[in-house]
């Protein structure tokens, strides 16, 4: 594993080619079993699912902020050993700036991120629990000078 910094934002690469090639066809098998529908990240409103974000509609040019994000737009989503959510990632656009893996029980749906931004765009929250595909939301921010 190699550690970098790039742009004020800490980097981890992975060097994939360490794992054995029997562990990355496992997965890649895993990855087989469900349909497209299941991949497929949903975009529709729902109560317990629907990430909701909550950040400054502007912020100034490379001024830190937060970004706080609930699973469950309308209500909690559940955090049982049998139905957890097992990440939430927030992007910037297309690129992923950052991510958080939660444990059944332990864990409450929500995290809270403290970025920078360069330039505006769209943040956009994407939360995977066990029981089905991921769901995203977005949100727009504007960043000024």
């Amino acid at each position: 594993m190699r550690y970098g910094k790039t742009s004020g934002v800490v980097v981890v690469l992975a060097v994939l080619a360490l794992v054995p090639t029997t562990a990355r066809v496992g997965a890649e098998g895993q990855a087989e079993q469900f349909t497209p529908e299941f991949r497929e990240v949903r975009r529709s409103y729902d109560e317990k699912h629907t990430p909701k974000i909550e950040a400054p509609d502007s912020v100034k040019r490379g001024q830190w902020f937060e970004v706080t994000v609930t699973v469950g737009a309308g209500s909690t989503h559940p955090s049982l050993s049998e139905h957890f959510v097992r990440y939430i990632a927030l992007y910037k656009d297309s690129a992923e700036i950052a991510r958080v893996y939660l444990h059944p029980v332990f864990s409450y749906p929500k995290a809270v991120f403290t970025i920078a931004l360069d330039e505006g765009g769209v943040l956009r929250a994407v939360a995977e629990p066990t029981h089905s595909a991921a769901w995203e939301s977005s949100k727009k921010i504007v960043v000024s000078r």
